[in-house]
Parts: C-alpha cells; sequence; structure tokens
C-alpha cells in the first residue's frame, strides 16, 4: 500500500522548500504557468499580479502564518475590484491556496477553513 502525499509534501518536494519554509531553487513564471495549467488556470495579467504581489509580499515580510490576516490584506487591496470574490473569479481554489501554491509560496496553515478556497 502506497502513502499518499499531503498537498504540502508535495509541494515542498517540487520546490525543494527546506524546514524553515525558505525555497530552496529558484522560482520562474515558467513554473507558476505549468502549475496553473495542472489546475486549469490560463494565466493572464490579472493572475500575474496577484501571484507577484503574494510572492513580493513573502520577500519582504517572510510567510504568512494565518490566512485570515492575508485575506484581510487582499480583499482591501482589491475592493475596487470587488474584494475576495473578484480574486476568486480569478483563483476559484482560493486566492490565499491556489495563488500561494502557484507563486510556490508556502500555504498558510488555516487556509483549509473553506472560506478561503482549500482544494484538494
Amino acid at each position: 500500500m502506497s502513502e499518499v502525499m499531503t498537498d504540502e509534501e508535495k509541494m515542498r518536494q517540487f520546490f525543494h522548500v527546506d524546514d524553515g519554509d525558505e525555497l530552496v531553487i529558484p522560482w520562474d513564471h515558467e513554473v507558476a504557468t505549468t502549475l496553473a495549467k495542472e489546475v486549469g488556470i490560463s494565466m493572464s495579467d490579472k493572475h500575474w499580479e496577484l501571484v507577484d504581489l503574494l510572492r513580493h509580499h513573502y520577500e519582504e515580510l517572510g510567510a504568512v502564518e494565518y490566512a485570515r490576516d492575508l485575506s484581510g490584506m487582499l480583499d482591501q487591496r482589491y475592493q475596487s475590484q470587488g474584494g475576495l470574490r473578484y480574486l476568486y473569479s480569478l483563483f476559484p481554489g482560493g486566492p490565499i491556496t491556489q495563488a500561494s501554491k502557484i507563486a510556490g509560496l508556502p500555504v498558510p496553515k488555516d487556509s483549509s477553513n473553506n472560506s478561503f478556497g482549500y482544494s484538494v
């Protein structure tokens, strides 16, 4: 019987993330495009805006511990476009969970809450 890997384990293996949630290999738009295609997303400038924002946020402040904190910031940032509702239209699997995975970033530990778009 084979053991099933969690999404986090797959992400850590694919991106070679160490125990401190630091990326060991470079990430680029080609990697993100491949990941997005695997979940049926065709990346547009609007998608890249969020992915690049998440990566910038990670580079400046490190890994986000709680999805709720990031969710509030994104809702406010994209308020004029419709907030989280707009972001869910871009990332139906969740603007926190799905966009973080495509961005090659650690997914906040509480993002499995259905209100944050947990996807299996």
